[in-house]
C-alpha cells in the first residue's frame, strides 16, 4: 500500500496518460477504426473510383475535342488559303479583264477617230470641189463679161466662154504649181 499511496502521492506526469484510460482509448479507437473500414472505407473508394473515371472521361474528352479542334482549325486554314486563292485569281481576272477592256474601248475610239477624220477629209474634199466649182463658175462669168466690156461685144457662146475660161483657169493653176 506503501507503493500506492507513494505513487498517489507522486505527481503524475501530464503528458502520459494513465494504463486504463490507454487501455479504454485503444479500444474505442479500434472499433471506430473498424467500424470506418466496414462501412465508411468503401464508399469513400466508390466515390473516390467515381471521381476518377470522371476526371479521366473528362481528360479523354477534352483530349478528343482538342484532335477535334485542330481538325476543324486546319480546315479552315486550308479554306481560308483557298479563299485567298480565288480571291487572287479573281483580282488578277477582273485585271485582265479590265485591261482588255481598256484596249478594246481605245481601239473602238481610234476607229471612231479614224472614221470622223475620214468623214471630214471627204467632206472637205467635197467642198473644195463644189468651191472651186462655183468659184470656177463665178470667175468664168466675171471674166467673160469683163472681156465683153473689153472687146465690145457680147461674149455669150457658152461653148466658147467655157473653153476661155478653162483655158484661163488652167494657166492660173499652172502658174500656182510652178510656183510651189
Amino acid at each position: 500500500m506503501n507503493a500506492l499511496r507513494l505513487a498517489a502521492e507522486e505527481p503524475q506526469n501530464p503528458l502520459l496518460p494513465h494504463l486504463d484510460e490507454l487501455v479504454i482509448g485503444l479500444i474505442a479507437f479500434v472499433i471506430v477504426f473498424g467500424f470506418l473500414a466496414k462501412k465508411l472505407l468503401p464508399n469513400i473508394n466508390k466515390v473516390l473510383d467515381e471521381r476518377r473515371e470522371a476526371i479521366e472521361g473528362g481528360i479523354e474528352k477534352a483530349d478528343a475535342a482538342k484532335i477535334e479542334a485542330e481538325s476543324v482549325l486546319e480546315q479552315y486554314k486550308a479554306q481560308l488559303a483557298e479563299a485567298r486563292h480565288e480571291a487572287a485569281r479573281m483580282r488578277q481576272e477582273a485585271l485582265e479583264q479590265g485591261t482588255a477592256l481598256k484596249e478594246e474601248l481605245r481601239a473602238e475610239g481610234q476607229r471612231q477617230r479614224d472614221e470622223i477624220v475620214a468623214a471630214g477629209h471627204t467632206q472637205i474634199e467635197a467642198d473644195r470641189k463644189q468651191a472651186a466649182h462655183s468659184l470656177r463658175q463665178d470667175v468664168g462669168k466675171l471674166a467673160t463679161d469683163l472681156a465683153g466690156k473689153l472687146v465690145g461685144e457680147s461674149l455669150e457662146d457658152n461653148a466658147r466662154q467655157s473653153r476661155t475660161i478653162d483655158r484661163f483657169l488652167g494657166e492660173l493653176e499652172e502658174k500656182a504649181e510652178a510656183a510651189r
